[in-house]
């Protein structure tokens, strides 16, 4: 197996942001694509009904868990793209993904605000690309 080269950029041209890459590049890997993760435990019962922090926690620790299922972890993600249907809770958001992301390699993102997920009950949604 070829082992991924990735490079995360930060062209100087556009804005510096918080939390994530503006551009992801890779050479060589498997790319692994994560469906969207929400905030149900193994059973299936959602963890978190109404509250925020809760749902995100129980929602980037699946994506650990689907990450590590294909021996992967944090630093292999080269794109997340997250869904949320409350902007007002960003902060929350920022804080719970920061405790799953390595600093020194944040992946390319997006954060979009829907009116609602497939069910009413979920926050948040986050799907993934990675690479290994």
């Amino acid at each position: 197996m070829t082992t991924p080269q990735v490079q995360l950029i930060n062209p100087p041209s556009l804005p510096r942001v918080p939390g994530y890459s503006q551009v992801a590049t890779v050479t060589g890997g498997d790319l692994v694509f994560i469906a969207g993760q929400v905030s149900l435990d193994a059973s299936g019962a959602i963890v978190g009904a109404g509250d925020f922090a809760a749902q995100a926690t129980q929602t980037f620790q699946n994506l650990m868990t689907a990450l590590a299922a294909v021996g992967a972890s944090a630093t292999n993600l080269i794109k997340l793209t997250s869904f949320v249907t409350d902007m007002s809770q960003l902060a929350t958001f920022r804080a719970v993904r920061d405790q799953f992301l390595d600093p020194a390699h944040l992946p390319a993102s997006t954060l979009v605000q829907v009116s609602r997920l497939f069910r009413e009950e979920f926050l948040i949604e986050v799907e993934a690309i990675a690479v290994r």
